[in-house]
């Protein structure tokens, strides 16, 4: 099924209170360690033994806290670390030709950024932060040399490609096989397996994105976004409230998706 495609293979956890942001890319004084965070089962080192997971800690990550609408990187920055999200919501964007934003992702806690950069060694894209936000800064290089000692390590950067590869094959699914409802089921579905996974309401939220970004990342006019979510609201499928959205009918939106694979 389509949703088992998006469907991120995460754990639930519980999420603790973040701290108050600080100004732009400042680093936190204390140093990350991936054994002690709340999110490790989501993020990084899901799925690693206990050695594996210390040996991460052998790295150095600094925390970085950003304000709503700061940049984390920009297209054409120099590539030294991947990203992993704390807390907060990014989105990733490409500037085309004519001036306009393409938005290529929304990354939520424990989700990796950054990757873009490892093919030539700068960011083909630029990660904004949607609402206040941490990240640890993981560096590349480290991690690279850490993951040719022990084969553990390098399953894990193995499995990082991967996860961009399968997220990048369901951007395509979305752009090329469905409808505007279709689209926009898919991304509200998907949206509410991760948040779900990640200790928060899977049927009840508040959307960072505006409706122009969500328009950009699905390819849809922005009054066919608007126009596609009251059309759900009449539906009975959700409840929408600006960028408060309460699913209704799971089934219903689901269901639709479903039918488009069988």
């Amino acid at each position: 099924m389509f949703t088992a495609i998006l469907e991120a293979p995460v754990r639930s956890v519980t999420l603790l209170r973040s701290l108050p942001p600080v100004e732009r890319d400042a680093p936190a004084p204390q140093k990350a360690l991936c054994s002690n965070c709340h999110l490790r089962e989501v993020c990084l080192p899901c799925g690693m033994d206990h050695a594996d997971v210390g040996r991460l800690d052998s790295l150095t990550f600094s925390r970085r806290r950003l304000k709503s609408g700061a940049s984390l990187y920009r297209a054409g920055d120099r590539f030294e670390f991947i990203y992993a999200v704390r807390s907060g919501t990014f989105k990733t964007s490409l500037d085309l030709a004519d001036g306009r934003e393409q938005v290529s992702g929304f990354f939520l806690g424990g989700e990796l950024m950054g990757l873009d950069g490892v093919a030539h060694g700068r960011h083909a894209s630029s990660a904004t932060a949607l609402e206040d936000a941490d990240v640890c800064a993981i560096p590349y290089t480290r991690l690279t040399e850490l993951s040719a000692a022990n084969p553990g390590m390098q399953h894990v950067v193995s499995r990082l490609m991967s996860r961009e590869i399968v997220r990048e094959h369901s951007l395509m699914m979305l752009l090329g096989s469905m409808n505007a409802e279709e689209r926009l089921a898919a991304f509200l579905v998907n949206l509410s397996q991760r948040l779900k996974a990640r200790g928060y309401s899977s049927s009840e939220f508040h959307l960072r994105m505006s409706r122009a970004e969500i328009g950009s990342y699905l390819g849809m006019k922005l009054e066919t976004v608007s126009r596609t979510f009251s059309a759900f609201q009449h539906q009975g499928l959700l409840e929408v409230d600006k960028r408060h959205i309460r699913i209704a009918d799971m089934g219903g939106l689901t269901r639709t998706l479903d039918m488009r694979v069988h």
